[in-house]
């Protein structure tokens, strides 16, 4: 390691440069993926905990995690999957869903912590969800499944935009 004291802030910092492969616009740390960092001499070792057990880039996020740790002058580094606590999007911050909508994502609703999942889900299908491009409420749900797991499909019926809605979990 090429560094004096290495601290988990500093890790941090460097994980801001990691991208969500399938939202861009947020790194790992914004969207609440990465959950700790853990020094223990020289080694580096990042807790991360996929949105969802089934995540195709979880893959992806680990490798560029390493990487970007290595390119630091780290070279004993890990990532470790933790799946205890679920992920949830109350982890993301309120300038993290900002961006979301900004790049044309409608961020995710408020999740009432006393309500099932289950009711979650389809309450926020029943809501209407403000657009991302003109900011009306006037828009329709056209599918539950959108470009990716996270996300439903919505139309704006004032700007006749199509859009992702990052789903409350």
């Amino acid at each position: 390691m090429t560094h004096g004291v290495l601290t988990p802030d500093e890790v941090l910092g460097w994980l801001h440069e990691v991208k969500d492969p399938e939202v861009p616009v947020l790194s790992v740390v914004e969207l609440g993926v990465v959950r700790n960092v853990h020094i223990d001499g020289e080694q580096v070792t990042v807790d991360i905990t996929p949105t969802y057990s089934g995540c195709p880039a979880l893959h992806v996020m680990e490798e560029e995690i390493l990487a970007e740790i290595r390119s630091h002058g780290v070279s004993d580094v890990r990532v470790k999957t933790v799946f205890a606590e679920a992920w949830t999007t109350d982890w993301m911050t309120a300038e993290s869903k900002e961006k979301l909508r900004a790049y044309g994502i409608a961020p995710p609703a408020h999740v009432d912590p006393d309500a099932s999942p289950l009711v979650q889900l389809r309450r926020g299908a029943a809501h209407a969800i403000p657009c991302p491009f003109c900011g009306s409420h006037a828009t329709t749900l056209r599918s539950e499944f959108g470009s990716t797991a996270c996300k439903a499909i919505y139309s704006c019926t004032e700007c006749r935009q199509p859009f992702d809605y990052f789903k409350p979990l």
